[in-house]
């Protein structure tokens, strides 16, 4: 690997993430200046703004024919989002989650992974499905808009500045915010197509496919914004942003980032077998995952972390040792299938069942 491809893929990683950080800031200070609650900026600006890496590198590598990096962007970026980024959140300190995640987003965010799984069984997301999926951002976006319109302007304005401070007022304050939002997206496109075309010519050199690096490198570095955003919001207790956050930005990966690179791509995106057949099943069974430990107290306790962060180096692993051909691949593969998935799904089902005896002790009304 040659210097001038470590620069190039250096220098597009940084330009991705100061243009994220650019169009948050400006994005969520004009959704607070109309009356956007801080769990909706969570859910939709900030979800959206950290996931802009994923769209600008997916919509580039999908128009010039790299659909194994488009798709495994998206893909690794879920996985990565949910088992990596809410493991180390909640290691940090248990993460308390809303009332309307539970009920609303995580069901949403399962079922459009679902859905994207039955639209690649075909080996291809036609432009149709793209649009379709396109069209189920915008309605949710819309949705969570006016639900959050209702709440009254000062308390939004309020909590607004207790989580991201105070912001520009007037003219010169929306110019402010403009100017950040066009920046960071002329960042954006600047870094993405560096920071593919670095890690393209790093999968030529080691001689690993653009599937795995895809899966690995470029998502690990695209949600880089939302590992920032979910771990600072953890640390400084605004736990509404830290799992907001990467909900959100999963919801976002799949209907605008992957939908859009199905729309634009003259043939649709083709899903490279790998993935098909793994790789998203995986991407679903994680969303699944989420709402019993969600369910569970209402929070992300600090073990569940660690299972989280388990999960996504075993995942790893298994990427790497399937991509190098190695003879351990079969004994890791049975250990997970007959040892591990089963041994979570019985500390899942103790800690619910507890969970829901607990709440029936503190419901059930005392006898007079």
């Amino acid at each position: 690997m040659d210097a001038l491809t470590l620069i190039l893929l250096v220098t597009g990683l940084g330009l991705l993430i100061a243009g994220a950080e650019a169009l948050v800031k400006g994005a969520s200070r004009l959704a607070a200046a109309v009356g956007i609650s801080p769990l909706v900026i969570g859910l939709t600006v900030v979800a959206f703004g950290t996931s802009a890496p994923e769209l600008a590198v997916s919509v580039f590598s999908s128009l010039n024919g790299q659909a194994d990096i488009a798709v495994g962007n998206v893909v690794g970026s879920n996985i990565f989002n949910v088992l990596f980024i809410l493991g180390a959140s909640a290691l940090i300190a248990p993460l308390v989650v809303s009332q309307q995640l539970v009920r609303l987003d995580v069901p949403i965010m399962i079922g459009v992974s679902v859905l994207a799984f039955v639209m690649s069984l075909d080996g291809v997301i036609g432009r149709l499905e793209g649009l379709i999926l396109f069209a189920g951002i915008i309605a949710y976006t819309i949705f969570l808009v006016i639900h959050s319109r209702k709440e009254k302007n000062e308390q939004v304005q309020e909590e607004y500045e207790k989580e991201f401070g105070k912001k520009p007022q007037g003219r010169a304050g929306a110019l402010l915010n403009l100017a950040l939002i066009a920046g960071g997206l002329i960042m954006l496109v600047i870094g993405s197509r560096w920071l593919v075309d670095g890690a393209v010519a790093i999968a030529r050199v080691i001689g690993v496919g653009e599937v795995v690096i895809g899966l690995t490198v470029v998502a690990a570095g695209t949600s880089l914004p939302e590992v920032a955003t979910s771990i600072v919001a953890s640390i400084r207790g605004e736990r509404d942003i830290a799992v907001g956050n990467v909900v959100g930005s999963n919801i976002f990966n799949i209907l605008s980032v992957l939908g859009l690179s199905a729309a634009v791509a003259p043939a649709g995106l083709r899903v490279p077998p790998s993935i098909e057949a793994f790789d998203a099943l995986v991407m679903v069974a994680v969303a699944v995952a989420c709402l019993p430990i969600f369910f569970t107290g209402w929070e992300i306790r600090r073990w569940e972390g660690v299972l989280f962060l388990g999960y996504y180096a075993a995942y790893t692993a298994y990427l790497v040792l399937s991509a190098t051909g190695n003879a351990g691949l079969p004994a890791f593969s049975n250990a997970m299938a007959w040892f591990v998935f089963p041994l979570t799904a019985l500390m899942l089902a103790i800690s619910l069942l507890r969970d829901l005896r607990a709440r029936h002790r503190v419901t059930k009304p005392t006898s007079v």
